[in-house]
């Protein structure tokens, strides 16, 4: 019987992107399994248990990242996302969430492989480790952040600043760093912007007692727990 190559679960509605990859994957000595949207993708994992994963972000009923979520709460194989979004805020929420690469479209063959074979050598991922600074946890796979029992319902933007203090714990951060790990180099936001921002988290992470989050003054921000 003829040996079985790695298995490769392709993610894609595409039909450019099926049609190649299923021609080229097998010639690279993988077994390639095909579906076109996020539910069918889901349903697949379980009953092929794939080596590895090729996600598109834009399915037709649901996001990339959500399927990326969804996964990491019970699977482990290697997700690289195969995306037209070129964004980096793009390429950042999907690595957070659980891929292991990122791959924009248009990309060459060869390139396609070397991830494979690489994500390969590393194995498979665990699942991403969540966050807790005190009572308030983070947890990366999901995003969801709570308060003890309490579920926060954070923008993408509060998070994503929840998340950098969280991962700094008592270390102070500058507005300048904050500024630009959050919005991005040259991005234009001012330090007024992220004062209104800080409040609006602050009014959703520090509404009982301790409070975390501190103002280092003429500097910038810190998360601790309570001496």
């Amino acid at each position: 019987m003829e040996k079985q190559g790695p298995r490769v679960l392709l993610v894609d509605d595409e039909e450019s992107i099926q049609q190649t990859l299923s021609v080229v994957l097998p010639t690279a000595g993988y077994t390639v399994y095909q579906v076109r949207n996020g539910n069918e993708a889901l349903q697949r994992v379980q009953s092929v248990r794939p080596d590895l994963i090729l996600l598109d972000l834009g399915l037709p009923d649901m996001d990339g990242k959500d399927v990326i979520r969804d996964l990491r709460e019970w699977a482990i194989a290697p997700i690289i996302v195969i995306s037209v979004r070129h964004e980096e805020y793009e390429k950042v929420d999907s690595l957070d969430t659980g891929a292991h690469d990122y791959l924009t479209k248009p990309f060459s063959i060869d390139i396609l492989l070397a991830r494979l074979r690489a994500v390969s050598r590393r194995g498979a991922i665990a699942r991403p480790v969540c966050l807790e600074i005190a009572d308030v946890r983070l947890d990366p796979a999901s995003h969801r952040v709570t308060r003890g029992d309490e579920v926060l319902a954070l923008t993408p933007r509060e998070y994503r600043l929840l998340e950098l203090l969280m991962r700094n714990p008592g270390r102070a951060i500058s507005r300048d760093t904050i500024l630009e790990s959050v919005w991005g180099f040259g991005s234009g936001i001012n330090e007024n912007t992220l004062e209104v921002f800080m409040r609006l988290l602050r009014g959703k992470v520090d509404t009982r007692e301790p409070k975390l989050i501190h103002t280092v003054r003429g500097f910038g921000y810190m998360m601790r727990e309570p001496a």
